[in-house]
């Protein structure tokens, strides 16, 4: 049996990208995600790897677009504020059909914000994380083991649908540590990648990595060609847990940290007679609107639980459809709900609710 180490979250991850075959990382600090990069500095050229500091985080996205054109697997950490600015690399990234990994360990905003833990990126990573008409996977750990654990299966499906994907975690996560399992060795090696652009040999044609179109039927087959490739994303890649679920009345939906917190609200809940359940998104990229339409039936309600001021309650009630009223709980700029707040707010709900 693998033994279990206590690893800061922000350290997990940066090791199991290591494992997932990543030798590549482009990045720039910024709390409260330094040690990602910091971890990579210190590994990386012990196993033959490239860790870099860029000058900005702007350079830093376009180092990893050059990298994965190359046919490696490359990622780039950073906090709230640095992913703004790499989002014109992001859409390159998309528009070119390019895999990487991209880190946002969350902090408060908007502006400079704080460094304090937030979800406020949520429209940010599933909605606009750059120009144009595209997606990104998005993760969202709510453990250090799942810090680790989901980035192979990132790299992978990154691979499988040549798309960037991103691992949206917050400060709470990067900061805290837990017992944790690494994965071991090269676990997760990358596939053959035929489109490169890594050299021909003289034995195959040229590839050319490029997001330019000029011709305007031609971009728009290639960005419809890319939805298709989308639709399939969602039909079959959407992660959810599912806790005390079968006979609740209550769904409470929540991810990463904050859903933490909302698990102890709903036992506590359980406690008082209340028939609390969760539905815990791990893909925000697809969202896991199967696991909602699944209890609609037996819902009377559903409740949105973010550190935000509401933002994942828009793809809630979109898979609700109207069918039930979904409600909503927040708090944001870097303050974390407790569970007694939670619990307060399923009260409040259970005496309305007939």
């Amino acid at each position: 049996m693998a033994e279990k180490i206590i690893m800061k979250g922000n350290e997990a991850l940066a090791e199991a990208a290591i494992s997932a075959g990543c030798r590549h990382f482009f990045g720039y600090p910024i709390t409260p995600q330094t040690e990602v990069a910091a971890h990579m500095a210190k590994r990386l050229p012990q196993i033959g790897g490239t860790f870099l500091q860029a000058e900005s985080e702007i350079a830093a996205i376009n180092m990893v677009l050059g990298a994965a054109a190359a046919g490696v697997r490359a990622m780039t950490s950073s906090s709230s504020p640095g992913v703004s600015l790499k989002s014109e690399g992001i859409s390159y990234l998309a528009g070119c059909d390019l895999p990487c990994l991209i880190v946002n360990v969350q902090r408060g905003g908007p502006g400079l914000g704080g460094i304090q833990p937030a979800q406020s990126d949520y429209f940010h990573a599933t909605r606009s994380t750059g120009h144009g008409d595209f997606h990104i996977l998005v993760f969202a750990p709510a453990t250090v083991q799942e810090m680790a654990d989901l980035v192979a299966g990132a790299f992978s499906l990154a691979d499988k649908y040549r798309m960037p994907a991103m691992v949206l975690a917050d400060g709470m996560l990067g900061q805290m540590m837990e017992p944790v399992v690494l994965p071991e060795g090269d676990s997760n090696p990358p596939p053959p990648k035929p489109w490169a652009v890594n050299g021909h040999k003289n034995i195959r044609s040229h590839n050319i990595i490029n997001s330019l179109y000029l011709e305007p039927n031609d971009l728009e087959r290639t960005v419809v060609e890319r939805y298709a490739r989308y639709e399939e994303v969602k039909r079959t890649e959407q992660q959810a847990e599912e806790y005390l679920c079968s006979d609740a009345e209550i769904f409470l939906v929540s991810y990463g940290a904050t859903s933490r917190i909302v698990k102890s609200a709903v036992v506590k809940a359980r406690a008082e007679g209340i028939k609390a359940g969760l539905i815990r998104p791990i893909t925000l990229f697809p969202f896991p609107d199967a696991y909602i339409d699944k209890y609609v039936g037996q819902a009377k309600v559903f409740l949105s639980v973010e550190m935000s001021m509401g933002q994942m309650i828009d793809d809630i009630r979109l898979a609700v459809n109207g069918r039930k009223p979904v409600a909503f709980f927040g708090r944001t700029g870097g303050v974390l709900p407790t569970p007694d707040e939670v619990l307060g707010k399923i009260r409040e709900i259970a005496g309305g609710v007939k």
